[in-house]
Formats: structure tokens, sequence, C-alpha cells
């Protein structure tokens, strides 16, 4: 008998996780599988949710970049009170809606501060009349932990708790083993689905915003600041695309930044894959949704991925992407205004990426699966 699928997410700086996971249940819902995203994080006011149905859990973030604590949707410490009410109402959405299939995000292999609230979940999921098969939606490359050990306890959960892992990668680039080295314990439940592409939006116009210039993007969450900063002094420094319009996209940090002589500044665009279509480079951190826009985009491009607080997935995901020439590298540690000039000159000479260098097509693959397992054929 089919049944629902019910997708359990959290987002705690930037948006990422929660896109990744609305593209697949917007096309799980386009199989007519009913489909409910329970979402722990900020809420987007830009969500494409398209048939899935959203509900939002009280709201809870990082309090800082190095996720030095949780706080509410008032920045206060984000207390028991509060997480136990968000645990009881996963519990009370699970009984209500009895799905055929729970997907956690990330969980069990990070998100451990969450791990009372997942296995809330899980545990109500288990004692309903027809129990929930579980599964795990996860990025092609996990953060390392400073303590190699949790590996273990990742593994140990999975085993016991988890019937599928779904990662949404491409096996050419990484595999789940490489930042997962346990991996192979979970034998055939581990399925490599392709990079999640969310909605392309509409044909980039050849004469629109970003058109021959070197469009800096700093991303959706709290960190970016130094790229935007080194990017405004590096165009008087470019040999190659000195006399081209960088167009800063600031996000809220536009707000009163009129940029300047060649330099334009305005908020983060919902048309961001067409400007990165058109643009001479791209220049951005190495974000899982960034760098899927990039490559769906075959645009050139200089990454500078966030590595502060200890953070290794986005440096491992563009060396892999600058070992099959699909990007520059400059790592965050040597990012000054001279060495961004440098790569960006570099990165013209580039060819644009092929259009096959990655599997795009994750979401629906993730969707396919799940509608099976969900007993949707």
């Amino acid at each position: 008998m089919s049944g629902p699928v019910l997708f359990w997410t959290q987002h705690l700086l930037g948006s990422g996780h929660l896109r990744r996971t609305a593209a697949i249940a917007r096309a799980l819902a386009d199989r007519g599988v009913e489909t409910v995203v329970a979402s722990g994080g900020t809420p987007l006011a830009d969500l494409a949710l398209g048939g899935a149905r959203l509900v939002q859990l009280p709201p809870v973030r990082a309090a800082d970049a190095a996720f030095s604590g949780l706080v509410d949707e008032t920045g206060r410490a984000a207390g028991e009170s509060l997480m136990a009410e968000r645990r009881a109402r996963l519990a009370g959405l699970a009984a209500g809606l009895g799905p055929a299939v729970v997907v956690t995000e990330t969980f069990p292999f990070g998100r451990r501060r969450f791990r009372r609230e997942v296995m809330a979940l899980l545990d109500a999921a288990a004692g309903l009349e027809r129990p929930s098969a579980v599964a795990c939606s996860v990025r092609d490359i996990l953060q390392r932990p400073r303590d190699p050990s949790r590996h273990r306890v990742m593994l140990e959960i999975a085993r016991a708790r988890y019937d599928r892992v779904l990662v949404h990668g491409d096996e050419r680039l990484a595999r789940f083993a490489d930042s997962f080295p346990p991996a192979p314990a979970l034998g055939d439940r581990v399925a490599h689905t392709g990079y999640v592409a969310g909605p392309s939006g509409p044909a980039a116009d050849p004469g629109g915003a970003g058109a021959g210039e070197v469009v800096v993007s700093a991303g959706g969450g709290a960190v970016g600041a130094g790229l935007l900063a080194a990017a405004r002094r590096a165009r008087g420094l470019s040999r190659r695309a000195g006399g081209l319009t960088w167009r800063l996209l600031a996000g809220d940090r536009a707000d009163d930044d009129r940029g300047g002589e060649g330099v334009a500044v305005e908020p983060n665009r919902a048309d961001f894959r067409s400007v990165l279509a058109r643009c001479a480079v791209s220049v951005s951190q190495g974000g899982y949704n960034t760098v899927v826009d990039l490559v769906a985009a075959r645009a050139r491009a200089v990454i500078v991925p966030y590595a502060a607080e200890g953070e290794s997935e986005q440096t491992e995901r563009a060396e892999r992407l600058e070992a099959r020439g699909a990007a520059v590298l400059l790592r965050e540690s040597a990012l000054s205004p001279g060495a961004l000039a440098r790569a960006v000159d570099r990165a013209m000479d580039l060819p644009r990426p092929a259009p096959d260098i990655l599997d795009l097509g994750g979401a629906e693959r993730s969707a396919a699966l799940l509608a099976g397992w969900a007993g949707h054929g």
C-alpha cells in the first residue's frame, strides 16, 4: 500500500540544505506522492515547494559562524522547552500523517545537536501501525569531524535505524566513502543520486545582467564579507578583467552600498543561474548549491571555499573541481585583492565546463527512488 513521504530538514546558517530538500520534495510531489517537509530553520519567503506541503517547526539557527550554540528567531538561546515543543510537533506530525517513508536530511551524518529530535521522530514513525521506512538525504561531501570516532557513532545509528542513504553527488567527483570511510559497511543501502539542481529559471537573455561581467556572489548565509571586500579592490589589479564590470551580489549587505566605478552592488538575484550563464567569470564560495548552479550554467569559475572554524567540505569540493579543469581554486587563507585578481585572470582562460561534467539529475532520481520505497510504483 502506498503512502506519504515526510522530510525533516534543518538549516543553520545558509539556506542550501532546505533548498536541496525542497527540490527533491517538489519532484516527488510532481509524481503524485503526498509530500510534507518539516523544516526547523528560519523560514524562507521564496521557497519553491510545488505541490509539497511545508510544516514550519519553531525555528532555530546557529548563533554564529562557529556554530557555538542554537538560538531562536529572537536571537535568544534555544532552551529545552522550545526543543521539547519541536519534538512533540514532529511526533504528532508522524502520527497524523502515517508516512510510508521518513527522510532525515544530513542526520545521522551531521546535525548531532538534533539527535534527540530526530530520534523522537524515528521512534514515532517506528510505532505506527505500518512502520515507516527510513532514509537519509545527504550531500556529496561530509564535513570531517574533529573527532574521527564520531564516524563510528554515525555508522551505528545508520545501521540500526536507516534502510537507505541517498547521497546527492556524482561518484566521478566524490564517493561517499571519500569523506565517510565506514561507508562500505552500509552496503547497498547507499545510492549516489547525482547532484540536486534547483529550478533552472527562464532562459538566459544574452544581453541581460552579468553579460561579459565578473559576477561575485557571497551566498545566502552569514559569511562572505571578506570575499566581497577583496573583490572591490581586485578589479583595479586584474590584467584581463580590469576593464569589465564587476557585479557584487551582496545579499542584505547591499542595502546601503552603491558600489563605485566599474562595480555594481545589488542583493542576491532570483535569476542567479541565468546571470552565471552569461558572465565572463564567476567568483563565489564553494557551497553545494552554488557549485551546482556554476556547473548547470557552464560558468568559468573562481572558487574561494569557506574554511573557517575547521570547515573542510567546500575546500574538498573545490579541489576536485579544479583537478577536473572546471574551476580555479583560491584558498580562503590566501585571499587578497591581488590573489583574487590573478585567479580571475587565470579563469578567463578556462574553457566553459562540458555540460555533462557532473550528473545534475539528483532531484528526479531521488524522487523516483523515494516514490518506489513509498509504494508508488
